[in-house]
């Protein structure tokens, strides 16, 4: 897993301010990848599935998408016959006993966007792809709690990303059009999300995953 090339910023701030500014949170606001990654990766031992099935390039590939729906779709492109729930459980347990023990690094050039929101008066949320208590406890082993009292997740909407659902709903609480929104994204279910909602995007590349 490569460090970002030193030329490479993590991510390129829009030219213009845009009404309302959503925010994927792992991969994006803290750099808690690697940490999803090892949680997976046991959780997946645990159910039977070979290394193969979800190596990193797979998760990245997987990013924002609920932990429900990520099992699905390797249970449908392997062949396997894993327990949704049950696995989803498992890595949600793993993560938040690893996230307990290890202090998360925020990502400073959206934090620091997320501040210069704060002294504007500019509205922003996070839309994950992760439940709400991982979402919170990453929050807190990263030292943001405070910055953020809109957060969407999977269990406000019909359906994950890469459906636009959880992007819709941060818009619809922050009070701003679709159009006039911007979200920050690291992954392509979540870019794909943005696009479905007639959303502006912003990639985020990620620590281990730039190049």
């Amino acid at each position: 897993m490569p460090d970002p090339a030193p030329h490479r910023p993590r991510v390129t701030l829009p030219a213009r301010w845009f009404s309302g500014y959503i925010f994927d949170l792992d991969g994006t606001l803290v750099d808690s990848m690697p940490l999803h990654f090892r949680a997976w990766r046991q959780a997946l031992r645990n159910a039977g599935a070979d290394a193969s099935v979800f190596d990193w390039d797979d998760f990245l590939a997987h990013g924002g998408m609920a932990a429900v729906d990520i099992v699905k779709d390797l249970n449908r492109k392997h062949g396997l016959a894993m327990q949704p729930e049950q696995v989803a459980h498992t890595k949600r347990s793993l993560y938040a006993d690893y996230v307990t023990r290890e202090k998360l690094p925020a990502i400073p050039e959206t934090i620091g966007l997320v501040h210069e929101l704060r002294r504007r008066g500019i509205p922003y949320a996070i839309g994950t792809g992760s439940a709400i208590a991982g979402a919170l406890q990453t929050l807190r082993a990263a030292g943001l709690q405070h910055l953020f009292p809109l957060i969407v997740t999977p269990e406000d909407v019909a359906h994950g990303k890469p459906a636009p659902d959880i992007f819709l709903h941060a818009a619809q609480l922050m009070c701003v059009p679709a159009c006039d929104c911007v979200v920050f994204e690291d992954a392509e279910p979540g870019i794909c999300a943005a696009s479905a909602a007639g959303m502006h995007f912003v990639r985020v590349f990620s620590s281990s995953s730039a190049q």
